[in-house]
């Protein structure tokens, strides 16, 4: 059973299809020195969805959220801090663009109000965010904590417009999105670069990072 008409020979199954082959496949690569395999496997996975996003007539600002997080993805594949923070320019503007996404696809105020658990993640976040900048922001140092700060700003803007859409899929995307994105913060920040928790906890950051990219695309496109 696919998830679009045609079986798996049509198009937008065949793009889906590929672009979760290409993530099961970067899932052996994430631990590895970079290269352009690692590179092109990891880009792929998403300017995959951004193309399924496209050729499904999605909405503009889908298809630009998920080809501005395919290019956070090739910078993040590389090592060193121009590329880190290459990586996090890119994905702080596919935050941006989910914000007015989300809450052009959102019921605002009112649905917040007719579904009390919408509010409890809300909640949820941002005292989560509160506790995380506490420990990340002297980790981080001095030349990356406006960065980190900007990016926390957008990735916690990116959820509370989510928790407006009726889609509980993509709601779950958007709280995917923030697991993942602190995990990688955690890793980069409070881990020494060395230590055994590395490959878990970059396992743990691609499976929830590509798991939430899937379904805030699904749930647009379906």
């Amino acid at each position: 059973m696919t998830p679009f008409p045609g079986g798996i020979e049509s198009l937008a199954n065949g793009t889906l299809i590929l672009s979760a082959a290409a993530a099961l496949l970067y899932l052996p690569l994430q631990g590895r020195e970079p290269s352009l395999r690692r590179t092109l496997v990891k880009t792929g996975s998403t300017a995959l969805l951004a193309l399924l996003a496209w050729i499904e007539g999605g909405p503009a600002l889908l298809v630009a959220a998920l080809a501005l997080s395919a290019a956070g993805d090739a910078f993040l594949a590389q090592d060193g801090e121009k590329a880190f923070l290459a990586g996090l320019a890119s994905f702080l503007a596919a935050h941006i663009a989910y914000v007015p996404l989300f809450l052009s696809a959102g019921d605002r105020l009112e649905i917040l109000a007719g579904e009390p658990w919408r509010i409890a993640l809300a909640a949820l976040a941002i005292a989560g965010a509160a506790v995380l900048m506490r420990r990340l922001l002297p980790a981080a140092g001095p030349g990356m904590r406006v960065p980190v700060a900007l990016y926390a700003a957008a990735i916690l803007a990116m959820l509370l417009a989510a928790a407006t859409v009726p889609s509980p899929v993509i709601v779950a995307g958007a709280a995917l999105f923030v697991v993942s994105d602190s995990l990688l913060a955690a890793g980069r920040f409070l881990l020494a670069s060395d230590s055994p928790g590395q490959r878990p906890v970059g396992a743990a950051v691609w499976i929830t990072y590509y798991l939430a990219q899937v379904a805030i695309a699904l749930g647009f496109l379906l």
